[in-house]
């Protein structure tokens, strides 16, 4: 069942982005293929793990734009064939991942019927916490400012 947002849009102001994001999740949820995992390395180390048996690294393209990762296979039909049973899908897909702020691609590569895409998060200098110097007076030490005798 898929849920209209339209009239939530009519009487609200600044929540666009959050009705995007639940319309994605729910047009997520009702895509099935290809099946997918995607495991946690390390703190900032992930690995999505896509099942593409049958295709071939140029029957697949993979795209990086701003914080989305879309993933499109086109199944190139050779020959006609007679199948007795097809359980294994040649179809056409699209499928999308929202990755989180500073999440790069570092590498994808075919293993055993799977595409492994690699992703690493690095966040850059000028986000990362930093200890501040705290600048004060010396116990102890007493500093007088200039004065004029009255």
């Amino acid at each position: 069942m898929r849920y209209d947002w339209t009239p939530l849009w009519r009487s609200t102001i600044g929540f666009d982005r959050l009705f995007n994001v639940l319309d994605e999740v729910q047009r997520t949820a009702e895509e099935s293929f290809p099946p997918y995992n995607i495991e946690r390395l390390d703190e900032n180390r992930f690995q999505i793990s896509v099942a593409l048996a049958g295709y071939t690294p140029d029957e697949v393209t993979l795209t990086a734009e701003q914080n989305v990762l879309t993933l499109e296979g086109k199944k190139a039909e050779k020959e006609e064939k007679t199948f007795l049973h097809r359980g294994i899908s040649t179809r056409n897909f699209k499928r999308q991942f929202t990755l989180a702020d500073h999440v790069e691609v570092k590498g994808a590569r075919f293993e055993d019927g799977l595409l492994l895409v690699e992703l690493q998060r690095e966040i850059p200098e000028a986000m990362k916490p930093r200890r501040i110097a705290i600048n004060g007076i010396t116990p102890g030490k007493v500093t007088q400012i200039e004065s004029k005798a009255a």
